[in-house]
């Protein structure tokens, strides 16, 4: 059972994939407030027959396309992440810039979502010609908690499945490009928090106190020690400090220095260590400098790990259809990404489509961020005939 080129996207759902991609880039819906957009889409699919659609995470939607054709009968999820971020855009020459101020689709997810709209639609009017269950999920919550991807996990929406596909625009390759690599391609993400608890006294008598900056100053010093002593070098493990905040007054001995950071490192085996070793670094110090140490941390999105059969047939994929010269192999990144959730289920891929093109230069997460729509089609034709194959092979 093969697919052709005329059972790809029918020029209605082109124009409905289009259309989404402009009315969520127009109306942009921070993480867990995604109202307007799941209706949105729910109507969309409904006006194209495809009805049944399920909510979860309050905000998400998800679709069932059942083939009714004999084959293997495998089953499949697909996800397209739907939130925007808070940042001012600074794009006047989009017909459809963002009319929500202090909002705006500034990573890709106005084209995800349409992307995964596009599949389910195809799928659904070629139900008679495959077989196996597609699920697409139009995922909230992907850039701030409570993570949908989470939800995902925890609602066990992917049990049963035996794969997941997971995408994302990509600033730094060339339109019309794509990429995937095995292993993992992006890092977990766990915050914390700490409180170095000290005693105060005037400035002019020090002993008399227990400087909580001091103790600060020297945890900032010594955690990095931890990547660069304790972790692999190819992990790339990172502890950021993002807020820290103390002190009341010159001459006073600080009591109390609060901070916040993030941990991350693309191995999950390792995931646990490193946060335990921040802990014990930030108590020990503490305890040298005869104060206490506060420290909670809360688990985010493990690290997307892409399996490496799936990556070789998606590779394979991309120089079938688009062409040798289409396909990078793009280096793992430093970020994270709550597709994680489902990789740490069932074997899955996450790849990269490029945007990179004279007047969109600008990466992810900026106010000048864009990416043209002639993207669009190419790769939602490319993920369909992707999870063909892989219902087929």
């Amino acid at each position: 059972m093969k697919i052709t080129t005329n059972e790809l996207l029918s020029p209605e759902e082109r124009a409905a994939v289009i259309e989404m991609r402009h009315a969520m880039h127009r109306e942009p819906e921070l993480s867990n407030s995604e109202w307007k957009t799941q209706k949105r889409i729910i109507e969309t699919v409904e006006r194209f027959g495809l009805v049944g659609a399920q909510t979860f995470h309050k905000t998400g939607v998800y679709v069932d396309i059942q083939g009714l054709a004999p084959g293997p009968n495998r089953s499949l999820a697909l996800r397209g992440d739907i939130d925007a971020l808070p940042i001012q855009e600074a794009r006047d020459d989009l017909s459809y810039e963002s009319e929500v101020p202090g909002v705006m689709h500034a990573c890709g997810h106005d084209m995800h979502g349409s992307i995964a709209l596009g599949v389910a639609l195809a799928f659904h009017r070629m139900r008679d010609n495959f077989s196996g269950r597609v699920r697409v999920l139009f995922q909230p919550a992907e850039e701030a908690e409570p993570l949908g991807g989470r939800t995902v996990v925890e609602e066990k929406l992917l049990d049963g499945f035996d794969a997941a596909i997971g995408f994302h625009v990509h600033t730094g390759i060339p339109k019309g490009s794509f990429g995937a690599r095995a292993g993992a391609v992006t890092k977990s993400s766990d915050q914390f928090e700490l409180d170095f608890i000290g005693t105060m006294a005037h400035g002019a008598s020090p002993h008399a106190g227990v400087d909580a900056i001091a103790i600060a100053g020297a945890f900032i010093n010594e955690v990095q020690k931890v990547v660069s002593r304790e972790m692999p070098t190819h992990d790339g493990a990172i502890v950021t400090i993002g807020t820290i905040h103390g002190g009341e007054a010159t001459n006073i001995i600080c009591p109390l220095v609060k901070m916040t950071g993030t941990i991350r490192t693309s191995s999950p085996e390792r995931r646990e260590m490193l946060v335990r070793r921040v802990r014990e670094v930030a108590e020990g110090l503490a305890t040298i400098h005869r104060g206490k140490a506060n420290f909670s941390s809360r688990s985010g999105e493990p690290p997307v790990v892409n399996d490496s059969k799936m990556v070789e047939r998606f590779q394979r994929l991309v120089i079938q259809s688009a062409g040798a010269d289409k396909l990078i192999q793009p280096p793992a990144g430093s970020g994270s990404d709550d597709f994680g959730f489902y990789s740490s289920c069932v074997p899955s891929i996450y790849f990269l489509f490029g945007s990179r093109e004279p007047g969109n230069e600008s990466g992810v997460h900026t106010p000048t961020f864009g990416a043209s729509d002639e993207i669009l089609a190419p790769t939602t034709e490319l993920a369909i005939r992707y999870c063909w194959e892989l219902l087929h092979a």
